[in-house]
């Protein structure tokens, strides 16, 4: 392709990439993946959107939040938007800030955790790691996925790690990083850890414990799920990239302009992955979501949301030698996480609900025994 036809910032970034300022590089895809414009820019000004092979696609408005705090953002939200009312025993909700410290990092995280009901044995729960897209933060993702309501009615556990932004300058997960894309490194071990560490404070149920993730951080869910396949059961990957599909930042550039393959799985068994990609999305190519699915597919169905979003679901069941895969093409649809409410950022309240349906597939798929 030639240069005068890439969006800006993909200009921007490959010739900085070629003068060897890496990190103004860097900061041109952070800003891609947030949906900014490049430094200088008006940044008023709409966001152009690229023309891919399937012809002219538009993105749909994404609702950003401000630079404002993150108390100022919980307070404009209200806690009611990621936390639900006590049950009608009086027991409430618990959503709660922590740290977690491994090798010299420390990350910090907001947990949610259900009422349990009164009277009863306590059960083990699912648990369910939600990693937020870049400039994002624990309590933004949770008011725009609003992921916490829905997993109060299933009694699952939510962790919300936040990205600190001495680890990233724009708060996006490391995924186009070697460092961070293997097993007992980096970010994915930091993580695995925090999750074993709930694990063993929350009483888990060790076979439904499930990973999802937007952009930067559906990206790291994915090599979550092949870095920990005996940790999580399945994984949930919403306008993000496959694991291995970019090792530097031309590579990065490459795979979020046309998509790119990922890396093989080595005969290894990978967990069932649900994935959500809007066709138009024009920060990330939808590519990249059939590249998450795989190439297994089973019927494919068209529908209808009740805000209007047209989708096709294709399915696959899985069997000994592939693994179930669920992908949600939405037509039309840009870098924004379907169904999320308004109260955060990056959603397209059209729906269909993505947190609805990842956490339906998440609790079909509990880890199955060797």
């Amino acid at each position: 392709m030639h240069s005068s036809s890439l969006p800006q910032w993909m200009h921007d970034a490959t010739q900085l990439t070629r003068e060897g300022k890496l990190q103004a590089a860097t900061d041109a895809i952070q800003r891609a993946l947030r949906g900014q414009p490049a430094d200088g820019a008006d940044p008023h000004a709409p966001i152009p959107s690229p023309s891919f092979a399937d012809g002219l696609v538009i993105d749909v408005p994404a609702r950003v939040i401000s630079d404002a705090p993150a108390a100022e953002r919980q307070r404009r939200a209200g806690d009611a938007s990621a936390v639900p009312p006590p049950a009608e025993d009086g027991q409430a909700a618990q959503w709660t800030s922590h740290s977690f410290s491994r090798q010299g990092r420390t990350l910090p995280y907001r947990l949610y955790v259900p009422p349990q009901p009164a009277g009863t044995a306590r059960p083990q729960r699912p648990l369910l790691l939600m990693l937020h897209g870049c400039t994002q933060d624990p309590d933004d993702f949770a008011a725009g996925t609003r992921m916490n309501q829905l997993a109060h009615a299933e009694g699952a556990v939510v962790i919300y790690p936040a990205q600190t932004r001495h680890a990233n300058a724009q708060g996006c997960w490391n995924w186009f990083k070697p460092q961070h894309q293997q097993r007992g490194r980096g970010e994915p071990a930091l993580l695995a850890a925090l999750t074993q560490s709930v694990m063993a404070s929350q009483d888990i149920d060790p076979a439904r414990v499930y990973v999802a993730g937007l952009s930067a951080g559906g990206a790291m869910a994915d090599i979550l799920g092949h870095a920990y396949p005996d940790l999580f059961a399945a994984v949930g990957v919403h306008s993000g990239l496959a694991a291995g599909s970019a090792t530097d930042l031309m590579s990065a550039l490459a795979a979020m302009r046309s998509g790119a393959p990922g890396a093989a799985a080595d005969g290894a068994r990978r967990p069932p992955v649900i994935v959500f990609h809007g066709s138009a999305d024009a920060t990330v190519h939808p590519r990249n979501g059939q590249a998450v699915a795989g190439a297994a597919h089973g019927p494919a169905i068209d529908g209808t949301s009740a805000g209007g979003q047209s989708f096709t679901r294709t399915t696959h069941p899985g069997s000994d030698t592939q693994r179930a895969t669920e992908h949600w093409l939405l037509h039309g649809a840009g870098h924004a996480w379907a169904g999320g409410s308004a109260q955060g950022s990056y959603t397209d309240p059209r729906g269909p609900d993505a947190s609805a349906e990842m956490l339906r597939f998440f609790l079909a798929h509990p880890m199955r025994k060797a």
